[in-house]
């Protein structure tokens, strides 16, 4: 389980790049969270504030794929790549990057 401490020091880093960030409906948001078992990530318009893609490791398309592939890391990867192919398909080409507090590295760095 994760420490009070460890969660509040995250909460405040991801408070303080929030504040210097936004998307918008022609660079929207990429958002990524990850628990201890699985990885998350969408597109968001803070504009309108609406969620333009989501997809985690759960997602219907990615759950067998995810299954078979071994380590936290290459799943992470699978849901950029994912992530990637449904957004070109909206036609979008260029995304805000948000670690959502997390440092860049890992799941982190794979789903970028």
């Amino acid at each position: 389980m994760i420490s009070k401490r460890k969660l509040e020091n995250r909460q405040r880093t991801k408070k303080h790049i929030r504040l210097q960030m936004s998307g918008s409906a022609e660079r929207p948001r990429l958002s990524v969270f990850r628990s201890l078992r699985h990885v998350y990530a969408q597109l968001v318009d803070d504009d309108q504030g609406k969620t333009l893609i989501g997809v985690s490791d759960l997602s219907a398309e990615l759950a067998e794929q995810a299954k078979s592939v071994k380590g936290q890391v290459a799943v992470g990867k699978l849901v950029g790549q994912f992530m990637a192919r449904k957004a070109l398909e909206q036609k979008i080409a260029q995304v805000v990057f948000d670690r959502n507090g997390f440092r860049y590295h890992g799941v982190i760095k794979a789903v970028a």
